[in-house]
C-alpha cells in the first residue's frame, strides 16, 4: 500500500463511485498530473465486470474454441488433433488464471500505488458533493468531494417478465462465464453479443445440445445483417440450434437450488416456447441486454430519477444538475454498453476534472480531449464468436436514416491471400459505408478470422475522417487480412466508374 493514501480520509476532491474499468480510468486521469486525489468507492471486486465477469473470463473460454476450429482446418494441425476436444479442466484453470481466482488484490495494489483511495462498501449520492458509503459490516461513513464525483455504477443483467423465468434461478453472463461444471443441455435466451459468444463456447466445451431463442429475424441485430446470418450458420454448424422469431413463454424448474456461481441452479428445467414447441435443458442462460445501474445510489438527493440512463452532455457531466461537479461514465449513462467506451468516457471525464479544478478553459479543438466524439458515430466494437465480428461507426441502415449520401462496398474474405493461407475453408465478408459526397468512410464491418484486429484500422478512419483518396495510398502488407481495404477501394472506385 502506497503510505500517502489514507482510506479514512472523509475529504476527497474526487470521489469515484464504481471501481470498474470507466472508474479506474476516471479516477487516475483526474488525478495523475493534477495534483488532485482521488478515492474509489467499490462494493465488489476492484476492475469491475469487465475484469471478473465478462470480457477477461469470455475471451479466456472463448480462444480455445477459434484455435481449434483453425487447426482442424489446416493441413498438418487437422491430423494431429483429429477428433479431439479441448481440455476444459485446463481451459477453466486458464480462465481462473484470468481473472486472478476473484482476488482483486492486485489492482488495488496498482490503484494505491498511484495515490488513489480505496474504500470497500455500497456508495450513495447524499446531496452536493457528498457520498454516505455502507461498509461490509454494515456501518456507515460520509465522504465529501472538493471537486468532483463520479458515477461509474455499471448495468445489470435484465431478467424478462417471463413466468417462472426469475424463480427457476436462471444463469446470467457471471455464472456463464465462470462456470465451474458444464452442463449436457443448456439453453439460451437471447440473440446479441453474450447470447453469440456464450453458445459459442458452451458448444466447445462439451454441452451436447445447446439451443439458443431468439425473438428478433436475425441475430446481432445491431451490426450489417450478413454479420448475424454468417454466425447463425456458424452456430448451426457447431451443432447449435438457432431459433429465430422464437420467445420463451413460460419456464418451470421443479427443484431449484440456491444460486452458486458458476454452478447448475437445480434440478432439470423445462421451457415453453412461442411457437409452442418445448426444449428440456439441464440450465438456461438469459442474455438478453442489461440495464443501468442507477436505483439506490441516491439520485433523488440532487434532483434525479432512477431507474434509467443517467443523461450526459459530452463533457460526461450530468444534465439537470448544478454546478457541474457530478460526472456518470459507461453503462449507467446509456451510451454505449462496451468496455473500452466506458474507459473512454473515463478518461474524458477525468481530464475535464483535472482542467476545471485548475481553472483552465475546456479546448475547444476539432479533436479535443475534453469531450466525448466517439460515441458520436464512431462506436467500434468486436465480437468474439468464430467466426468474429468487427465493426465500427454506421451500418447501412443507419446511414441512410441519417440522410446521408450513401455508396457501400462488399467483398468476400474468402478471396483473399491472407486468407487463403489462414485455413482452408475460410468464411468473411466486408463492408463499408461511404459518405459520397464528403468522400470519407463512415462505417464498416468485418466478419472472419481477423476481424478484431481489423477494426481498429477501420476506426482511425473513420475518427480521422480520412478521405477515401488518402486510403488509396494506406498500402496494406502482403500477404495479409488487411488487403481487404484495398479490395474494398477497387469496388467502391469499379461501382463508380460502371454509373459514370
Amino acid at each position: 500500500m502506497n503510505a500517502s493514501v489514507d482510506r479514512d480520509r472523509s475529504e476527497w476532491d474526487v470521489i469515484v463511485l464504481g471501481g470498474g474499468p470507466a472508474g479506474e480510468n476516471a479516477a487516475q486521469y483526474a488525478t495523475q498530473f493534477s495534483g488532485l486525489d482521488a478515492v474509489i468507492v467499490e462494493n465488489e471486486l476492484l476492475g469491475g465486470e469487465c475484469s471478473y465477469w465478462a470480457c477477461m473470463p469470455s475471451k479466456a473460454l472463448l480462444r480455445p474454441v477459434e484455435l481449434l476450429s483453425t487447426a482442424r482446418d489446416l493441413p498438418g494441425l487437422r491430423e494431429l488433433v483429429g477428433d479431439r476436444g479441448l481440455d476444459v479442466g485446463a481451459i477453466l484453470e486458464h480462465r481462473d488464471r484470468v481473472v486472478n481466482h476473484l482476488d482483486d488484490s492486485g489492482q488495488v495494489g496498482w490503484a494505491e500505488g498511484i495515490g488513489v483511495g480505496v474504500v470497500r462498501g455500497m456508495g450513495r449520492l447524499d446531496g452536493e458533493r457528498a457520498v454516505v458509503v455502507t461498509g461490509p459490516d454494515g456501518g456507515e461513513r460520509r465522504l465529501t468531494a472538493r471537486h468532483a464525483v463520479v458515477l461509474g455504477t455499471g448495468s445489470h443483467p435484465r431478467i424478462p417478465p417471463v413466468p417462472g423465468l426469475r424463480e427457476a434461478r436462471p444463469w446470467t453472463s457471471r455464472d456463464v462465464t465462470n462456470l465451474h461444471e458444464v452442463p449436457e443441455r443448456v439453453v439460451v435466451i437471447g440473440g446479441g453479443v453474450v447470447a453469440c459468444e456464450s453458445a459459442t463456447w458452451l458448444s466447445g466445451l462439451g454441452v451436447s445440445r445447446v439451443t439458443l431463442v431468439h425473438r428478433g429475424s436475425r441475430l446481432l441485430g445491431r451490426v450489417e445483417p450478413f454479420a448475424g446470418e454468417l454466425i447463425a450458420d456458424a452456430l448451426r454448424e457447431r451443432g447449435v440450434d438457432v431459433r429465430l422469431e422464437t420467445s420463451a413463454a413460460s419456464v418451470r424448474r421443479r427443484e431449484v437450488a440456491e444460486p452458486v456461481e458458476g454452478r447448475v441452479h437445480g434440478g432439470e428445467v423445462t421451457v415453453d416456447l412461442s411457437d409452442g414447441s418445448t426444449v428440456v435443458a439441464d440450465e438456461i442462460v438469459v442474455a438478453t441486454g442489461r440495464a443501468p445501474r442507477t436505483e439506490g445510489i441516491g439520485l433523488e438527493t440532487v434532483g434525479l430519477d432512477g431507474g434509467g440512463p443517467i443523461e450526459v452532455d459530452d463533457h460526461l457531466t450530468v444534465t439537470g444538475v448544478e454546478g457541474g461537479w457530478l460526472y456518470a461514465i459507461g453503462d449507467v449513462n446509456g451510451r454505449s454498453a462496451l468496455t473500452h467506451m466506458g474507459k473512454y468516457q473515463g478518461r474524458i471525464a477525468g481530464s475535464v476534472i483535472a482542467a476545471r479544478a485548475a481553472g483552465r478553459p475546456l479546448e475547444d479543438t476539432p479533436f479535443t480531449p475534453h469531450e466525448d466524439l466517439a460515441d458520436r458515430g464512431a462506436v467500434p466494437q468486436v465480437i468474439f464468436t468464430d467466426p468474429e465480428v468487427g465493426a465500427v461507426g454506421l451500418t447501412e441502415a443507419q446511414a441512410r436514416d441519417q440522410g446521408l449520401d450513401v455508396e457501400t462496398a462488399e467483398f468476400d474474405m474468402a478471396n483473399l491471400a491472407g486468407t487463403y493461407v489462414m485455413r482452408e475453408h475460410y468464411k468473411g465478408r466486408a463492408k463499408l459505408v461511404v459518405d459520397r459526397s464528403a468522400g470519407v468512410v463512415v462505417g464498416a464491418t468485418f466478419a472472419g478470422g481477423g476481424a478484431a484486429e481489423l477494426t481498429h484500422s477501420a476506426t482511425m478512419a473513420v475518427v480521422g475522417k480520412i478521405p477515401i483518396a488518402a486510403l488509396w495510398h494506406a498500402v496494406p502488407s502482403f500477404p495479409t487480412v488487411s488487403e481487404v481495404w484495398l479490395r474494398l477501394l477497387e469496388t467502391i472506385a469499379a461501382n463508380r466508374h460502371g454509373s459514370a
